[in-house]
């Protein structure tokens, strides 16, 4: 399994505009063959900064299966105008600690 992290930070006055957009986008990356599973959590000290974790069976299922097809370009149309600036998105993998 691969995960998927990115801090989001949201433009000033756009927090429930992404709220509402992100539960709309959410389908759309669910549907992708390789999801495993997201999770959008908000920030207690800083109100426009968001962490998105979402679970992939392998790299290829992002930035492949979800990025090249018609659903990201929905998602990007829904999502990508609040960020300020655009998040670095990186893939972490588990280390088996016993």
């Amino acid at each position: 399994m691969i995960l998927e992290a990115a801090m989001l930070h949201i433009k000033q006055g756009m927090t429930e505009a992404f709220e509402d957009s992100f539960k709309e986008a959410s389908p759309l990356i669910s549907s992708i063959e390789g999801y495993l599973g997201h999770e959008l959590q908000k920030c207690l000290e800083d109100d426009h900064k968001y962490l998105l974790l979402v679970r992939w069976r392998n790299l290829e299922d992002h930035t492949v299966g979800f990025r090249q097809t018609p659903q990201y370009l929905e998602w990007k149309a829904l999502l990508h105008h609040c960020y300020s600036p655009f998040p670095v998105v990186e893939h972490f993998t588990r280390i088996e600690l016993e």
